[in-house]
């Protein structure tokens, strides 16, 4: 009888978890990075790492809504195009320039858009409604005005967008344009951030070639890499490319070790399945490697594989273009958040949407679908952007979401309202 091959520790012996459950694990073992101080023009993108109240309300003074005149509203209680009244005009106001006049009866001033109100004045006239007649060189200006105005019209009060000491911007929240108007105007040259994960991404397999390899025979292309690249930036984090390593294990594991003192998290692709050239079920079934989870009940990506090495999280992912995708933004941008400050899950990241077209596999776990998104006569629908196969790429590019399938014994019909969660 032919001898048999040992079977290596891990391989087959799984427990598969389900995938709320492994997301929980992974996610129970982030933390959030140190805060660094960046200039407020290095700031886009980045988090925020304290919550930021206002110094002072907002606008901080009363100003003008519109050029026109600041006037009192109760000398216009009587103007109509009839009887126009003509108010005496004492001071010019541009935006910047604080009044030294205040405004009593019968007067105004001429103000600019953002202008400071004078004292005494409670609405502004837009400039359109004024008529500004011709003086004598010694005479006063004046301002004829043909309509009554409500007070308060076209005026900004002190505190009426944020009042001080409101919270304006929440720790962990991504600076965008918006957040760094704000940080401007509360005088933020400087902006305490969360640190920037280093992310680490090693590909394994003896059939990669580099991209910029010709093709050879039974090779491929290393298209994993720079699609997580892609999907860490995307993150807000920094990707560390460890390059790529053949079908072993020694090596693998040498290049791991080094890309753990190098980094905070560490992804591989490719070598957590059970065949026999699988070499990162090797590599993590060492006895100093702490396995968190080695098989998850879903497709694509049931081998998807996590461990703590060396004090550091690895990650290992499918090496199917797809079921790498998928992996991904269901475990490895969830636990990116957390070390950014962020919570795990984006609000609203679930939706119910009707399904676009046919899907008739049967799943005996529960299933993630790339799909695209549409809005068709005010309702949701998410179509599969291709054939459901793990190790298709092309249907990872027009992907905004992924339809979930629970285990089902038959396919569903188009039109079906589905749960959809966006990536």
């Amino acid at each position: 009888m032919p001898s048999q091959t040992p079977e290596r520790p891990g391989r087959f012996r799984r427990t598969a978890l389900q995938p709320d459950e492994a997301q929980r694990i992974l996610i129970e073992r982030m933390s959030p990075l140190p805060e660094e101080r960046v200039p407020l023009a290095e700031a886009w993108g980045r988090t925020l790492a304290r919550s930021l109240t206002a110094p002072h309300p907002f606008p901080p003074f009363r100003r003008s809504a519109m050029d026109g005149y600041a006037v009192r509203a109760e000398d216009l209680r009587h103007a109509t195009q009839e009887a126009r009244v003509s108010l005496e005009v004492v001071e010019s106001l541009p935006g910047g320039v604080a009044p030294t006049r205040s405004i009593g009866p019968g007067q105004a001033s001429r103000i600019m858009t953002g202008g400071m109100m004078p004292e005494g004045a409670d609405t502004v006239v837009m400039l359109e409604m004024t008529v500004s007649p011709a003086t004598e060189d010694d005479a006063l200006p004046v301002v004829t005005i043909g309509r009554s105005v409500p007070i308060g019209v076209n005026v900004a009060d002190v505190g009426c967008e944020i009042q001080e000491g409101a919270e304006v911007l929440r720790a962990g929240q991504r600076i965008g344009a918006g957040e760094s108007a704000i940080l401007a105007s509360c005088g933020n040259a400087e902006v305490g951030v969360r640190r920037r994960p280093r992310v680490g991404i090693l590909s394994t397999g003896s059939e990669l070639l580099d991209v910029s390899e010709p093709l050879e025979p039974a090779k491929i292309r290393n298209s994993n890499a720079p699609m997580l690249a892609a999907m860490v930036r995307e993150s807000g984090a920094d990707p560390v490319m460890l390059g790529q390593v053949p079908d072993d294990a020694p090596a693998a594991r040498a290049l791991i070790d080094a890309g753990l003192r190098e980094c905070d998290l560490l992804l591989t692709s490719g070598g957590v399945s059970v065949g026999d050239y699988d070499v990162m079920v090797d590599v993590l079934s060492s006895p100093d490697v702490e396995l968190l989870f080695n098989k998850i009940a879903m497709r694509p990506g049931s081998p998807t594989t996590a461990a703590v090495a060396n004090g550091k999280t690895l990650v290992a992912l499918s090496g199917n273009p797809g079921a790498c995708f998928v992996g991904y933004h269901l475990f490895v941008a969830p636990a990116l958040r957390v070390m950014l400050g962020q919570t795990p899950y984006a609000e609203n990241r679930s939706f119910q949407a009707y399904l676009g077209a046919e899907f008739p596999k049967v799943n005996a776990y529960r299933r993630y679908i790339r799909a695209a998104t549409d809005l068709k006569d005010g309702t949701v629908w998410v179509t599969p952007t291709g054939d459901d196969k793990s190790s298709l790429m092309t249907t990872i590019v027009n992907a905004d979401c992924l339809i979930e399938i629970p285990p089902l014994k038959e396919g569903l019909a188009k039109g079906h309202l589905v749960t959809a969660w966006r990536l």
